[in-house]
């Protein structure tokens, strides 16, 4: 297949690329240090040769990244399922989702579309900002990354959009190969999940002729609800807040944006749940077509969340963090004396892994609740 030049510069890489791409990922140094930690005991040259022979990026990440993924759910969870009943797995999707893990929401999304029976995998929008290491922004573009480019003037931004724009349509009319993006720029680090209509208008930007619901319609969105039981970056996110209130010129390093992504792929999470909705294709035909321009992306956006809100797996932490919020026992029913005693331990222990000169402990202990605790709130005004 001819891919236009123009995508180059973010699309992933094409299977005739591989080889030259592997051999450099194999030469550098911190690559190899990754690889003997993802396959401890495995000879390099073993390693080498097996990649080698991966022709394809799906083949990769089935050789590769599935076992991998596979290791972390066994260790690291009590579980990780996706309920994709609501759509045809023979169709292709954008899947619009809330935004918890840096790595791991589109690396178990890949899994768990195989193990539903897809065909393929997805595509994954990352922002260039994580990219700052050459191994790493190659590694993403053989695992089946496109790049967001970050950080742009204005009239850059309107260029790079419309060409993300146009290669998401590309990717899904012509690859046939489904899309992962997030449902904002950055994750939501209070869990207060919201869908930014600048992504929307990104997506219609592009995709040639066609009005905005014809185009949208033509990616085909599928509302998808991530739920960690718990979340091993909370009490990063948490320190994250305190140092913005504290100083309101800070600004988060390259080096946080890694421990974030080493603290989520190693910390424990307990259950992970992914909820397909169902794809809004049939829904967009209800906009009316006197609808102001300036109004669809928000009630595209709107709906978008109504349907992630209403489908997220709630756990007794949930719970517990909204009654400690609240300073009651409203949803006792839920949890047991043992999982509050359990989840305020937990809080405690997180609590202890922040390292601030001016560590203000009621304030972070209140951010870790309320990122537990909002999921429920909006599931509740969802499903009235």
């Amino acid at each position: 297949m001819k891919i236009p030049a123009e995508f180059d510069g973010i699309r992933p890489f094409e299977p005739e690329e591989l080889p030259q791409v592997y051999e450099r990922l194999l030469a550098d140094p911190q690559f190899r240090m990754v690889l003997a930690y993802v396959l401890p005991g495995i000879p390099f040259e073993t390693v080498r040769e097996k990649m080698l022979s991966c022709k394809t990026n799906l083949e990769f990440q089935l050789s590769f990244c599935y076992n991998f993924i596979q290791s972390l759910i066994n260790r690291l969870t009590t579980g990780c399922d996706m309920n994709a009943s609501a759509i045809d797995i023979s169709g292709r999707y954008t899947f619009v989702s809330n935004h918890r893990d840096i790595v791991l929401d589109s690396g178990f999304l890949d899994k768990l579309l195989i193990d539903a029976g897809f065909k393929t995998t997805c595509e994954i929008a990352i922002g260039d900002n994580l990219l700052s290491l050459p191994w790493v922004k190659d590694l993403v573009r053989v695992n089946k990354s496109f790049i967001v480019r970050r950080g742009l003037s204005p009239r850059e931004t309107l260029t790079a959009s419309k060409t993300m724009s146009d290669y998401m349509h590309f990717a899904i009319e012509e690859k046939h190969d489904n899309i992962w993006i997030a449902q904002r720029e950055g994750r939501a680090k209070d869990s207060d999940d919201r869908t930014q209509p600048a992504i929307l208008k990104m997506m219609a930007i592009g995709g040639g002729k066609g009005d905005t619901v014809e185009k949208l319609k033509r990616l085909h969105i599928v509302p998808l609800a991530i739920s960690y039981e718990y979340d091993p970056c909370d009490y990063l996110k948490a320190k994250e807040f305190q140092q913005k209130r504290d100083n309101a010129a800070w600004k988060k390093s390259a080096m946080d944006d890694i421990i974030s992504m080493k603290t989520g792929i190693t910390g424990y999470k307990g259950h992970v749940h992914y909820q397909c909705a169902p794809c809004i294709d049939k829904w967009l035909d209800t906009i009316g077509a006197n609808t102001p321009k300036t109004e669809v992306f928000d009630i595209i956006a709107e709906h978008i969340d109504h349907e992630i809100h209403s489908n997220y797996m709630l756990y007794p932490s949930n719970y517990i963090a909204l009654d400690m919020l609240n300073g009651n026992d409203a949803n006792a029913d839920k949890y047991t004396s043992e999982e509050k005693s359990g989840f305020i331990k937990y809080i405690d222990g997180q609590l202890a892994k922040i390292d601030l000169p001016d560590k203000d402990d009621k304030f972070l202990t209140e951010r870790m609740l309320t990122m537990y605790a909002n999921p429920v709130i909006n599931f509740i005004k969802a499903t009235k």
